[in-house]
């Protein structure tokens, strides 16, 4: 997919897509809009789909809303999550999971920067099911990076006495900040910055 999606004219798509490819282009849109304005319709227009084509993966919005947002979390997990699990423990992965959240944004895997942050603003302060999916995952990652923390800690890769809570806090803000910036900015500056800071916080792995 071209980092200049959605822009697309809809007639490069071929006419029969798959599910996966639909979500995926549902997730670039999402980061963009927001997903408040992901609907069927929506999706369907921008895609040049009709819309009982799009009625036939996904019942309703809200049904394609989670959808979109269980795709955009699998395609983080591949992305930032297993690198860092396959690094080594402990100060390895923490130096790995920031490494590979700085790499997402820098290869423009979603034209709006990360979609777990942008989703997690925008359905904050709404109940229901999409908060609760997006809301659980932004929880499941802090405790990943807290975990690394954790066991960093256990093999003296870092000062006694730190904590892994306020380390996994203060890492997570660090990227949401770099998410942020390099969107805004779009300079390559900003994820050089992130990793000079990052590198300071940890030290060497």
């Amino acid at each position: 997919m071209s980092d200049a999606w959605p822009h697309e004219r809809a007639d490069a798509w071929p006419y029969e897509r798959t599910r996966d490819t639909i979500l995926r282009a549902a997730a670039s849109l999402a980061t963009v809009d927001g997903l408040d304005r992901l609907s069927i319709g929506r999706l369907a227009a921008v895609l040049g789909m009709s819309k009982s084509g799009l009625h036939a993966h996904f019942g309703s919005t809200q049904e394609l809303q989670l959808a979109t947002a269980a795709e955009a979390a699998r395609v983080f997990d591949a992305e930032v999550v297993q690198p860092a699990l396959a690094a080594p423990a402990g100060l390895g992965q923490l130096t790995a999971v920031c490494e590979a959240f700085f790499a997402h944004l820098e290869r423009h895997t979603f034209p709006g920067g990360c979609f777990m942050a942008s989703a997690a603003l925008e359905v904050g302060t709404r109940p229901g099911p999409v908060r609760d999916l997006v809301a659980a995952f932004q929880a499941q990652f802090g405790a990943l990076i807290r975990g690394f923390a954790a066991t960093a800690l256990a093999r003296n890769e870092l000062a006694a006495g730190e904590d892994p809570d306020r380390l996994a806090f203060e890492l997570n803000g660090i990227m949401l900040a770099t998410d942020t910036n390099f969107v805004a900015h779009g300079d390559p500056a900003v994820l050089d910055l992130a990793r000079q800071i990052v590198r300071q916080r940890l030290g060497p792995s």
